[in-house]
């Protein structure tokens, strides 16, 4: 049985940040299905489709290759309950692990149809900075049926929100960042290009 880890996120933009709960995750699970997802509890300044792009770029800038890192973006639904329907058809054989960031555990509890969520998939927490699981949130959790764990892994401190709120440039990997400028997605690049203009490849 595939044990297979699934791994959707907002990525507004994707940052080194996701790239390094990547990898980890890659050296864990037998295969990581990743898409870019909507979260109804957020407001998103680019659109899925532009998040998609970051997000493949990203999975191939990381050396050496991960084979068992894939995109599906087939995945992509609002309600993650939808997307668990479509994996159960894609592996009909498998195992599922929902992997969440340590900020969303106290949105959870809202998800639509969570208890049904939750006897489906083992729920794994990658720990973030600022946000340290509370056990109130996680005895919450494991009363609704969570078989949860917490990852032995702290992800960088960085994130989207510090690049669209600060430009701060340190949060992207150099693909990301030239993709970013070339599609002109973020208010905050103005501000980068500044501090660091972009030079564009010799022809």
């Amino acid at each position: 049985m595939l044990n297979i880890a699934l791994f959707g996120t907002s990525a507004d933009p994707p940052t080194a940040g996701h790239q390094a709960i990547l990898v980890w995750l890659s050296q864990h699970f037998d295969r990581v299905a990743v898409w870019a997802a909507d979260n109804p509890f957020k407001s998103h300044e680019t659109s899925l489709l532009h998040r998609t792009a970051m997000l493949q770029l990203l999975l191939d800038d990381i050396n050496p290759p991960r084979h068992n890192l894939l995109l599906y973006p087939e995945l992509s639904k609002p309600r993650t309950i939808h997307t668990l329907e479509i994996a159960e058809t894609l592996w009909t054989d498998a195992s599922f692990t929902l992997v969440v960031g340590s900020d969303l555990i106290y949105q959870l509890p809202n998800w639509y149809q969570i208890e049904t969520l939750l006897e489906r998939v083992n729920l794994l927490i990658i720990p973030r900075p600022g946000f340290i699981p509370n056990e109130m949130a996680l005895a919450e959790l494991r009363q609704r049926g969570a078989r949860l764990t917490i990852a032995d892994l702290t992800g960088p401190d960085i994130s989207s929100t510090a690049y669209r709120e600060h430009g701060d440039t340190d949060a992207l990997t150099p693909p990301i960042e030239a993709y970013i400028h070339r599609e002109h997605l973020y208010p905050c690049q103005n501000a980068s290009n500044e501090k660091q203009p972009i030079h564009q490849p010799i022809h």
